[in-house]
């Protein structure tokens, strides 16, 4: 086995550990009254899991980083780099929307090479390794077999709160474009819940111009091992370096690049 066949279960392990103590702090109830009440709780579910999580993991590679930056993008140095979010979609665990997860994603020299995402409200853990496919609860997974826009399903998101207003421009811009292109528009957060989506064939398409490395570099590799299509907009290959961002089913991917990369 490779090392990363013999990291992906203690990795899994320790993603979904965070998971289930998330999960003991959910209740459907919560309702933040207001910001300081919203940013206390968002930091005690941080709190309550991102040490052990990054403890578990930096002892599972020695050698490798942590990225304490969540809402970070841009490209990384050589070497091992877990890129994480220890409470995605934490702004709607807060809400009480079941809509959240934790994910840990090993970035090498550049690449995403392994990642685990766990929805513990659905009870799903995907997982992915470069060039070994990816899974949900031990299954294969595939993108969808979608050949016509018009008959799509399709999402963008929110990379983080208080973007650039040229990004939210854009947003609006590719919306509307879309809505007169595809079956179905919605628009989500967090990513990385979308782009399982894709990657389980239960989404067609989703793009983002924002950024934030810990929301994509996961949910790209599930998707390209699960046979879909990631590029930026132009259609050129996404890396982290990327400015934008399409993951889709091959059917439809051109279509989608078509639509969008008027859109400056």
């Amino acid at each position: 086995m490779t090392d990363l066949e013999l990291l992906l279960a203690p990795v899994t392990d320790a993603v979904e550990a965070a998971g289930r103590t998330l999960q003991k702090r959910f209740s459907t109830a919560s309702r933040p009254g207001d910001m300081a009440t919203l940013l206390s709780e968002i930091n005690a579910n941080d709190a309550a899991v991102t040490d052990g999580l990054r403890r578990s993991l930096l002892a599972l590679l020695p050698g490798s980083s942590w990225i304490d930056d969540e809402e970070e993008g841009g490209p990384l140095p050589q070497g091992d780099w877990w890129v994480t979010d220890p409470a995605e979609g934490n702004v709607n665990h807060v809400h009480g929307r079941p809509q959240w997860g934790v994910s840990a994603t090993l970035v090498r020299d550049g690449e995403p090479a392994l990642t685990v995402v766990r929805l513990p409200m659905t009870n799903e853990t995907f997982t992915a390794i470069q060039g070994r496919g990816a899974r949900l609860n031990g299954t294969p997974l595939s993108a969808s077999r979608k050949t016509e826009l018009g008959a799509a399903i399709v999402a963008t998101g929110q990379g983080k709160p208080g973007e650039d207003g040229d990004i939210y421009r854009r947003v609006g811009q590719a919306v509307t474009a879309m809505l007169n292109a595809a079956l179905l528009v919605r628009m989500s957060v967090p990513s990385t819940l979308e782009l399982v989506e894709v990657a389980a064939g239960r989404l067609d398409g989703f793009w983002q111009y924002s950024q934030v490395r810990s929301g994509l570099a996961g949910g790209a590799l599930l998707v390209r091992e699960a046979g879909g299509v990631v590029t930026d907009m132009s259609g050129s290959p996404w890396t982290l370096a990327s400015t934008g961002f399409i993951a889709a089913s091959p059917g439809i991917h051109s279509d989608i690049v078509r639509t969008l990369s008027p859109i400056a």
